[in-house]
């Protein structure tokens, strides 16, 4: 007798990870993307995105620009972008992603009238990388409508025979994922962290609330960019889509996004909402509290996944101690945490009706990320670099005593340490920080694109 085998929800989730088009579609559904598409696509630009798409077009340019016709983007040409970026050079390299390569530069004001004089950020689009023309149309166009103090700003682009560049804002403090995993920079702290979340929550409130929604479908640590005052701006819009018109409670689209951050019903279903958005903010404020990945490979299997591991104990103070970044040294506000992990426990709901809206989300963080009264001034930890010359992975951890005030633990927490030799704390420390913030970096930083 044959015996049916039941599939697990996680079965389920791994399959549609090898398996993308593996999706189910809404009846009400008349969005589709991917090789499938059967009819066109309005963007809220009122701009028909599939009229524009071929890149061998050899009017695209012409098109583009009338399609953008009343933003302030300005058109470079390849040749004023290697005068920009000194031809590309490595010592102005940046890093690279899905999309490709991008480059420090700095725009002259003689270069042209009324541009400014600025650093920039150069991306060349990789057309044999895991991104393609089309998420680069995306986010010209959508970049070029989209005016907003926490989304990074596109100052123009080049699309001249094969080549496609972007020109941004230059962010001098990179990306959220460098701040917070890389092992030679400082800890963030507990207010810088919460003042990036709710930078980054306005930036996705701004697009749910826009007059016609738009759903950022891949948000996550690496896409969060930093000012010089750690003021958050949402980049890479390349996988954006317009929200549900009328009726209708979704958007039916092929799966893509980084693993990680994906919401547990858009996996299965391919039915994308703003919903879908708040839960990947959850994973996000996750890390800001833990300090770890959103999946670690080299974690043991318990812990891999960090919202299987991290989200049971959210909703318990007494074990909010075990799950915290070692790097905060306890220099964190109590009430603080509580809130932040009570919010990432709402935003990683499996059923995206109990999840709260993003203005809800902005309207908490407003509330905890100036909050610091109960804060205590102790010991914390800072690295350095072994060289003073030259960067390395290998860095000296250095103990700074501010005051002699007792660090802040848990109540639950504190006959266990107080059973703890300090060799042994310290010794479990370096552990946490060489296995929790030394693993490699991947293309698609925090997870893999799929």
């Amino acid at each position: 007798m044959a015996v049916k085998k039941k599939l697990s929800w996680r079965s389920l989730m791994v399959a549609c990870f090898l398996d993308p088009e593996n999706i189910c579609s809404s009846k009400k559904a008349k969005k589709n993307d991917g090789d499938g598409v059967i009819t066109k696509q309005k963007s809220f630009l009122g701009l028909s995105i599939l009229d524009i798409s071929d890149p061998s077009s050899t009017t695209l340019s012409e098109d583009l620009s009338i399609s953008l016709a009343g933003s302030d983007l300005h058109v470079f040409t390849q040749a004023e972008l290697k005068v920009i970026t000194q031809s590309f050079s490595s010592s102005n390299f940046l890093g690279e992603g899905g999309f490709g390569p991008v480059h420090k530069g700095f725009i002259d004001d003689k270069l042209r009238p009324g541009l400014k004089a600025q650093p920039v950020a150069v991306k060349l689009l990789d057309l044999e990388g895991l991104q393609g023309h089309r998420e680069w149309l995306t986010e010209v166009i959508f970049l070029g409508k989209l005016k907003h103090p926490n989304l990074v700003k596109l100052i123009g682009y080049c699309c001249e025979e094969e080549h496609r560049l972007l020109v941004y804002e230059f962010m001098p403090r990179g990306s959220l994922e460098s701040q917070l995993f890389r092992r030679c920079t400082i800890s963030l702290p507990w207010l810088t962290r919460m003042k990036i979340a709710h930078g980054a929550a306005k930036g996705l409130q701004f697009l749910h609330e826009a007059e016609k929604p738009v759903i950022y479908r891949d948000f996550k640590a690496s896409n969060i960019l930093l000012d010089s005052d750690y003021t958050a701006k949402l980049s890479d819009f390349g996988l954006a889509k317009d929200g549900p018109e009328g009726d209708e409670t979704h958007v039916s689209t092929r799966v893509m996004g980084t693993q990680g951050y994906a919401a547990p019903e858009y996996i299965m279903t391919g039915h994308l909402t703003a919903k879908s958005d708040v839960y990947s903010f959850g994973v996000v404020l996750l890390e800001l509290l833990t300090g770890r990945r959103s999946v670690d490979k080299k974690r043991s299997s318990r812990e891999q996944n960090l919202v299987d591991w991290a989200r049971p104990m959210l909703n318990d103070p007494r074990k909010l101690g075990r799950i915290m970044d070692p790097r905060l040294e306890d220099q964190y506000s109590e009430t603080g945490v509580r809130k932040a992990a009570a919010l990432a426990y709402q935003c990683l709901s499996y059923r995206p009706n109990r999840r709260p809206s993003i203005s809800t989300v902005v309207s908490v963080l407003q509330d905890i990320k100036d909050y610091g009264e109960d804060i205590p001034i102790g010991t914390f930890t800072y690295t350095v670099s072994s060289s003073p010359t030259k960067p390395s992975l290998e860095a000296k951890e250095t103990s700074v005593q501010i005051s002699d005030k007792p660090r802040n633990v848990y109540k639950s927490d504190q006959h266990h340490h107080k059973n703890r030799s300090p060799v042994h704390t310290a010794r479990n420390h370096r552990l946490t920080l060489r296995h929790g913030l030394n693993s490699p970096m991947r293309n698609e930083a925090g997870g893999e694109r799929y």
